[in-house]
């Protein structure tokens, strides 16, 4: 049980704790009338922030589009450095489809995460995802039709997977040479 002195005591110290985390320095007089008067929380500003996921062949890609200064981040990484370039061409071809969609990305930081299969697919997968958050961040039927219009893979999931290898033979359909000799 504690005192009204604790209580005091442990309200002065939270106070200059706090002009500390700050990096303010206050009076004795400053610490006991900040002490009494309770801080007040700036509003935040209402951030519009998209969650999608997209696929291709066995590559999944998540990405988070936000308020924010136009950068494209892939597994931590600047869509700038992606080489080769046509990998890197095929991926921003969602922002480049038309104006607004461009604009959309110059004022949002699009974050992708992406694993599973190879270069190909994981760039085929985060390009499908940015078209996918830059449709729903406008909320528009006008910019979906667009999309669906320029090419249908922007916007819907290429389902299709490898057929797994079976007996008696190298591949999926392919058999072994057989010689008699």
């Amino acid at each position: 049980m504690t005192t009204a002195v604790q209580k005091e005591g442990l309200e002065k110290l939270d106070a200059e704790l706090q002009n500390l985390y700050t990096g303010q320095v206050a009076t004795k007089k400053e610490s006991a009338a900040v002490s009494k008067a309770k801080p007040k929380k700036a509003k935040a500003q209402k951030q519009k922030v998209v969650f999608v996921k997209s696929r291709r062949k066995a590559a999944i890609a998540r990405a988070v589009l936000r308020n924010g200064t136009g950068r494209i981040l892939i597994n931590g990484k600047s869509v700038g450095v992606i080489k080769p370039l046509e990998v890197r061409e095929l991926i921003l071809e969602a922002i480049r489809i038309n104006g607004s969609a461009k604009a959309i990305a110059d004022k949002s930081d699009i974050v992708i995460n992406v694993y599973g299969g190879g270069m190909s697919g994981q760039a085929q997968a985060a390009r499908t995802a940015i078209a996918k958050a830059i449709v729903a961040a406008a909320d528009s039927e006008a910019m979906k039709k667009e999309y669906m219009d320029y090419d249908r893979t922007l916007l819907v999931d290429d389902t299709r997977q490898v057929e797994p290898k079976k007996f008696k033979g190298p591949k999926a359909r392919a058999r072994f040479q057989k010689s008699y000799r």
